[in-house]
Parts: C-alpha cells; structure tokens; sequence
C-alpha cells in the first residue's frame, strides 16, 4: 500500500459518511464480498477508520473542536485554560464548558458522542469487511482497528457520565447507554488492547499507522484512568523497555516538522497541507494568537493559557516548583522579577518576550480586556517555515499532533510507582527513588532546553530568570509519598499544559471538584466572569446532546 492511512482524499467513494441521526448505523450499505476484497478497497477501509481521528466529518470545522484528540475544550474545563476569543458569547457552548453552567443542548455534547462513534461506526466497517478477506497480515490490521475503537471509546467513557457500548456484531440500534458500567467498559477496552498488542508488529513502514507499542501506552493511560498501578507500571515498562523512544533534546522540537514521528512521539496524527489543506489540524483552528502584523495570519486567539497555570511555573531559589500550595500567591506579570521553569515561555506568548522568533505584544491579543495574553505555542512552527500556511487557516501546517508522547508514558510510570509505595520516604522504598529518577529526567530536559541559540527563538534569558533543576538525590527524607505524589501530579501540569490532559489528571485524581471551585473563586478578581461559577461532582461529565435522546426512540437516557 502506498498512500499514507491517515492522508486521504476519497474515503466517501468507498463507503460514503454516516448521517448525523445515523451514526451509529453499522449495517453496510453496498457491501463488499469477500471476491472484492483487495489491496486497494482494504487501504480505503484503513484510512477512513484512521481519518476518524481528524474529526472532520461533512466539513464542519466548529464540530472538529470536540473531536477525540487536541481535547483543548477540556483544558477550558479545567484550571489551565480560557477560552479565549472576542468575549464570552462568542462560542458560547465553550464559555459553558469553562464556567460549568452546560445545558444538554450544548454543541459540544453532541459533537463529542458523533465524532467518537462515526469513528467507530467506521472501525467496525472496516473490521466486518477484513474479518472474512482472505489478505495476508488480517490479523495485525484488525489490531490497529482494535486500538482506534479503544482509543474512541475511552475518549467517551471518561467525558460522558453514560455511555452505549457495542461491538462490530452488535446491533447499536438496540444498545441503550449504560448497558455497561464504567468500569465494565474500561475492561472491555484493556481486552481490545492487550488483544492488539499480541498480534501488531513493533515497526509500521507507514508514518502514523499504530504499532504495538501505540497500544501498550493506551493501556498505561486506560489503567491510570482506573488507579490499576500495577498494570500503569507493567506497559509504561513495556513502552520504556522497547528503546524506541525518548526525550526530544529541547523541549520545543515538538513544535517542529522535521521531529515528526521522531523520538518523544508515540501516538501522533498525521496533518498535511496537502490538498488543499484538507488534513490540517481543525481541532486547533481557532486556536492560533492574532498576531500583529499578520505573522501567523488574522488567527482567532482562543485557548489561552489561564494566569493560574502560568504562576505554576514558578520556581524556587532552587529551581523547584512552589509544592505547598503557594505558586499562585504571586502572579507572573510583567513586573514579576522571580523565577520561572523555561518551559513556560516555551508553552504560552508573554508580551515582551519572543513568540516563535517574533516580539509578542498587546497587539497578538484578540480581547486582553477578557482574557489575558497567554496564546498557546505549541501547536504552531516557525511564521518563517515554508511549512505554514500563509492566510487561512491560520498557523496552519503538517505539525503532527501527539495524542502520547514519551514524557507523559514517564510520568505515568513515576506516578504508579509513588502509588505503590509502601516505604515512608525514598531513604526506605526504592520505588520512591526510581519516581524521582524520572521526575528528574523530564526536568533535566527542561533546563537543556534553556539554549540561546536554539532557533526559533522562545526564551529570552536577559528578561526572564530561568531556572529549573531536578529534585536532589541526596536528600532522601524529604522526598516523602506524599511530597513524591505532589511533584509527580505537578509536573504533569508542567511539562503537559495545554495538551488536553489536566481535566482527565484531575478527575482521576479525585481533586477535580476542590481545585475547579478554589480557582473559579480566586480567578473571578482577574475574570469576572467568573463570579459565582462552580462545579459540583455530579457536573463532571457531560450530558449527551438532547438531539440524541429524542432521536434514540428511548435508549438513551440521561
């Protein structure tokens, strides 16, 4: 096969796309016999499963917002991010999400449930037309179809409180939501995983097809959604052990082309310019800053980063995060003269200091007013690159987006271990004290990457006082479980931020409820509009769209 899975042009003549009221509707229409099936229909059967991930289905860019990977409406939920903009009533449906006020009508709840099961209703397609072919390598193409059903359902079950799971011989049009609980469907998306790494090679020739490592990092993130340590430790072992992977050098290769599919990069989405741009990133369209003279196009300016997460980049005299709760007493504003971990300059725009070899000022910011200046960076390469589109859509370009990277696998595993301790402190358990080795290894990282001659340039070490050290190895007795648990949990924040995983961090966790109503208190001096907004537990997951219900003739309730 010669065309890449994930870059297609032609996956409706194959099969055509589900209708919005019938997305779940698994019966095929045209359906190809065994005769007929060969090289050429099964590469279209594999693209369109994998082309669900780009969810950007009948050209609707608003719904690719809430597709199954950047997640970014999450991390709106979340204390990282606002949503950024020209005021709160433009896309309104996420200006709920981030103040917790959503009704079952929102868009995003619906875009949400159609993206993951067309993605699906496509996998089990593709599954009942190989299942039957006579083709060589059957079974490892039904483990990559094994692992998109299980990355889409896992997408669901932790956004939706309720959720209908069926497989590729069930009839979904008789499967009401809830006919298996949460954990019951987590279990069922392990067993597609393990079943998929025993039978996916270790090495894909094409860019973007998963291998079996793909669904070992799955199952670690899967049983760190369930606490199942153990099993977060044996895959993380698995991933870590393979010597495929490991830390980019600089913290801000991710944000360039020729590190595509290269080192840190386990599970990632091919996106091209190609074709007239119809596999760019559309999750991220609205997500590019303003940009002053046009540098990065007439971008939108949504997903900032909130003033919160940015304090959480401060640092000690000793180059270590603020643990006991007081990184946000101070706010990093202009007039801020103490330290902070490089990466954040490498994670957001701060006016006055370089944005992608730039100078970000007031101009790159759509609604200061509202939201602040904080754009996020790393989806977007070098203005200068030949690779980024010029005009719309804006910032646009072949950047993959890394749904897994290698630092998130590391910290799992460092967070499976501080779980499993049973020792007071690292002077007594080991485990505490191979943690801390990996803690370190993502911070290590971060102080390589603080590099004036690394090009485009982000830092500027004459302004900012950068400092970030690992923890000491000499000081056992403080590196308690509890002190170990704080660093792993505010690392992830750190090296992580405005990737799409902190609401999922902080739902897992437990503290989702605490945290969210202390950072919409103290956030409303600075946003008023957050004023009176809060969560309760039973306002963690989104309802399913009203649309659905009623068109579901009673299966599905909320």
């Amino acid at each position: 096969m010669k065309t890449r899975y994930i870059l297609i042009s032609a996956i409706g003549a194959i099969f055509g796309f589900a209708s919005c009221n019938s997305q779940l509707d698994l019966k095929p229409q045209g359906e190809f016999t065994v005769e007929q099936i060969d090289e050429n229909s099964i590469e279209g059967l594999m693209s369109s499963a994998y082309h669900g991930l780009e969810a950007h289905f009948f050209d609707d860019n608003n719904a690719a917002f809430a597709g199954p990977i950047t997640n970014w409406v999450f991390d709106v939920r979340s204390d990282d991010a606002y949503k950024g903009g020209e005021g709160v009533s433009m896309e309104a449906n996420i200006h709920q999400l981030e103040i917790s006020n959503i009704i079952s009508d929102n868009p995003t709840c619906l875009n949400k449930w159609e993206n993951n099961y067309l993605g699906i209703a496509r996998v089990h397609k593709a599954m009942l037309a190989i299942q039957n072919a006579n083709i060589a390598d059957k079974e490892s193409m039904l483990g990559e179809l094994k692992t998109l059903r299980a990355w889409f359902y896992f997408d669901l079950n932790r956004v939706f409180k309720s959720i209908a799971y069926f497989t590729e011989n069930d009839d979904p049009g008789a499967i009401p939501n809830g006919n298996l609980s949460k954990d019951e469907i987590y279990a069922k998306i392990k067993t597609d995983l393990q079943e998929a790494f025993a039978v996916m090679p270790e090495t894909q020739v094409q860019p973007g097809r998963f291998n079996k490592y793909v669904a070992a990092a799955i199952l670690c993130k899967v049983n760190a959604q369930t606490s199942t340590w153990s099993e977060v430790e044996k895959w993380a072992d698995v991933v870590i052990n393979s010597g495929k992977y490991s830390l980019y050098k600089n913290f801000a290769d991710m944000s360039k082309m020729e590190f595509n599919n290269k080192g840190e990069s386990i599970m990632a989405i091919q996106f091209s310019t190609a074709g007239n741009n119809i596999h760019i990133n559309f999750c991220n369209l609205l997500n590019t800053t303003r940009s002053e003279g046009n540098v990065f196009g007439n971008g939108d300016d949504f997903f900032l980063a909130s003033q919160n997460l940015v304090n959480a980049f401060r640092t000690t005299a000793n180059g270590l995060p603020y643990l006991d709760g007081t990184f946000n007493n101070v706010d990093v504003t202009s007039n801020y003269a103490g330290n902070v971990d490089p990466r954040l300059d490498l994670t957001v725009g701060r006016i006055g200091f370089p944005f992608r070899g730039k100078m970000y000022t007031m101009g790159w910011c759509r609604d200061y007013n509202t939201y602040g200046e904080y754009s996020g960076k790393k989806g977007l390469i070098d203005p200068d690159s030949p690779d980024m589109v010029q005009g719309f859509p804006w910032g646009a370009s072949g950047l993959n987006f890394k749904l897994i990277r290698y630092a998130d696998i590391l910290l799992l595993k460092a967070e499976a271990l501080v779980e499993q301790a049973t020792g007071s402190n690292a002077a007594t358990d080991q485990k505490l004290v191979e943690a801390r080795s990996l803690v370190n290894q993502i911070r290590n990282r971060a102080k390589q990457s603080i590099d004036g001659n690394y090009t485009p340039v982000d830092l500027d070490p004459f302004t900012a006082n950068y400092a970030v050290e690992p923890y000491p190895e000499d000081d056992n007795l403080t590196w308690t479980k509890e002190y170990a648990r704080m660093a792993v949990r505010m690392e992830r924040r750190l090296e992580l931020a405005m990737e799409g995983h902190r609401w999922f961090d902080l739902i897992r966790w437990g503290t989702l409820v605490p945290t969210m109503n202390k950072y919409m208190q103290e956030e409303s001096d600075l946003r008023p509009y957050y004023a009176g907004a809060s969560v309760t537990e039973d306002e963690i997951y989104l309802p399913i769209h009203r649309s659905q219900i009623e068109n579901s003739n009673g299966l599905y309730k909320n």
